[in-house]
């Protein structure tokens, strides 16, 4: 059945929301939903994870692979940390690099890693006279064009820089370019949510709207993806969509900011939920039965997340209905309360 209902029920199973991915299984989801992100607001130097779909602790296994080396850390999606699999690193380097618009203190900085690397901001500072703040961003201008690698491996603050091509010599930033690397990652999301819009997409790579929509136009054309509606089906999936009725996820999670479902359509979204109150924000978005219909808003805070009220896209009567649902799952990341936050529908 072609239809939006069983589109969704397949992106849950793909997304392993269904059943809980085993490690070899997750292993290809992550690699699908790259760069891995940290839970939003997280404690200093958590490791990625992707929640609710593993049947382990990834967490634990994502900080294994980091001490292993196996997942690295880089400047993605609009100059933001992420990590990747180091054999995937060339990749996104030719999907993300930007070009090298180098000043006096980012090539100072270069010189002396180089030179003497090894080096964490303490040494760079004492050696060379500058601030923090004027060594961070030079140091974040070399990252976000590949010429040095920050080697987060644990959460300790004193992490090494290194030249990038010390650390991958195998590896050539401008090997491959971007509208390569896009058609060579937009199957792996449209893969995972079956429906995919140029919107989701750019939302998700936090790339420009023109390279995003020429990359899905250039798949269409080589028959990879199928326009369907306002977006593309993966081609593969036509079929099994029209012959196979998929089982549909029922309950209610909340999801932290960065989750992989949150970011695709995370423009539009953030509009539908923006408060008119100072201090109050989304702290997680709730999908029920498979789709983002909800958020909680609070303020974020070291501890105790403030929670203000719960927002929701649902007929009254089925919020009134599932209102212990609901609040199970908000609790479930925010801790209980004694007074239960409101419900405010939305629209």
């Amino acid at each position: 059945m072609l239809t939006m209902e069983n589109v969704t029920a397949l992106r849950m199973r793909r997304h392993c929301l269904t059943r809980r991915a085993g490690a070899a299984e997750y292993d290809a989801l992550y690699r699908d939903l790259s760069p891995g992100l940290n839970v939003h607001w997280h404690g200093f130097g958590q490791p990625p994870c992707l929640v609710e779909r593993a049947d382990f602790d990834d967490v634990e296994y994502n900080g294994r692979r980091q001490r292993q080396r196996i997942l690295v850390k880089g400047r993605f999606q609009n100059g933001n940390i992420g990590f990747v699999e180091a054999a995937q690193m060339e990749l996104f380097a030719g999907l993300y690099r930007r070009p090298y618009k180098p000043t006096e203190h980012s090539e100072l900085l270069r010189e002396l890693i180089g030179r003497e690397g090894p080096l964490n901001i303490e040494a760079m500072k004492r050696m060379t006279g500058l601030l923090v703040k004027q060594i961070t961003p030079a140091l974040h201008r070399l990252q976000e064009a590949f010429l040095v690698f920050e080697d987060q491996f644990d959460g300790e603050w004193d992490r090494g820089w290194y030249l990038f091509d010390e650390m991958f010599p195998d590896v050539d930033p401008a090997r491959i370019s971007r509208a390569e690397a896009l058609l060579r990652v937009l199957p792996r999301l449209a893969h995972r949510q079956v429906y995919l819009t140029a919107a989701d997409a750019k939302d998700f790579y936090g790339l420009p709207a023109r390279d995003v929509a020429a990359a899905m136009e250039e798949l269409a054309r080589q028959g990879i993806l199928v326009r369907w509606r306002e977006g593309y089906l993966p081609a593969q999936d036509v079929p099994l969509l029209q012959a196979q009725a998929f089982e549909p996820l029922r309950g209610v999670l909340a999801l932290h900011r960065n989750d992989p479902l949150v970011r695709c359509g995370e423009s539009a979204r953030k509009e539908r939920y923006k408060s008119p109150e100072k201090g109050s924000e989304v702290t997680q978005y709730l999908l029920v039965d498979g789709v983002i219909r909800g958020a909680v808003m609070g303020h974020f805070r070291y501890g105790p997340y403030d929670l203000h009220a719960v927002w929701l896209e649902l007929p009254e009567q089925e919020a009134a209905v599932r209102r212990d649902e609901i609040l199970r799952a908000v609790y479930a990341v925010n801790g209980p309360r004694e007074e239960p936050p409101p419900f405010v529908p939305v629209g």
